[in-house]
């Protein structure tokens, strides 16, 4: 599967989280010219040039790096709310078209651009209250959750610099088959493929506790 970058999107500014638990939030990104320099996050927790994390204790790290959401989506959204919602409105690094955000295998790697860029899907996006505030919507996290489009978060395997317009090819899609729609919801993924995502080396630790609890759910 191919697509290709949308906008890549960093932080514009601080703004008050008005339902969050702390007082200001970086989730406001907006697109930037240009090539940006993708490098594992370091202290600061981020994987672009320019952007910023604020709360760091739920938000970067390297398996949270990067942030990546589907402009098809947004434009699901966007007919749903009656209102534009431009590239990075959902706190997304990277807005992408013709790739299957939602159906990403997680492990697979997403490879972007000319420039040595590969990154590894990790995580659905699980929203919360700061996302809520930022969107002021009603119901806003029920109703997103419904629709079953969280976006994917990604970890960093190595660095380069992307820009919007660059290809997104995916490459090495590891066999288990579970997606991020899949673990978003997590009782609908098949059992075997839950089993087989376990043995994957470096899953992500949140994701891992989940699939097992699910799974010892399901043996009860």
């Amino acid at each position: 599967m191919t697509g290709r970058l949308v906008a890549v999107n960093v932080v514009h500014a601080l703004i008050p989280d008005v339902l969050g638990p702390l007082d200001n939030t970086a989730i406001d990104k907006r697109p930037v010219e240009g090539r940006v320099a993708v490098s594992v996050p370091g202290d600061a927790g981020v994987g672009l040039e320019g952007d910023q994390i604020y709360d760091r204790k739920d938000h970067g790290g390297p398996d949270q790096a990067i942030y990546a959401y589907a402009g098809e989506d947004l434009a699901w959204w966007a007919a749903e709310l009656g209102r534009e919602i431009p590239a990075g409105a959902f706190g997304e690094n990277l807005t992408t078209k013709g790739l299957d955000v939602t159906g990403a295998v997680i492990g697979e790697r997403w490879q972007i651009g000319a420039d040595g860029v590969l990154l590894e899907v990790t995580a659905p996006r699980i929203p919360c209250r700061t996302f809520q505030g930022w969107m002021g919507e009603p119901q806003w996290v029920k109703r997103f959750t419904a629709h079953g489009a969280p976006g994917a978060y990604l970890r960093i395997l190595s660095p380069g610099t992307v820009g919007a317009g660059d290809a997104i090819e995916v490459v090495d899609p590891p066999e288990h088959g579970v997606t991020i729609g899949d673990v978003f919801v997590i009782r609908r993924a098949p059992a075997d493929g839950l089993l087989r995502m376990l043995e994957m080396p470096g899953l992500h630790d949140e994701l891992a506790h989940a699939a097992r609890r699910d799974l010892a759910a399901r043996s009860r």
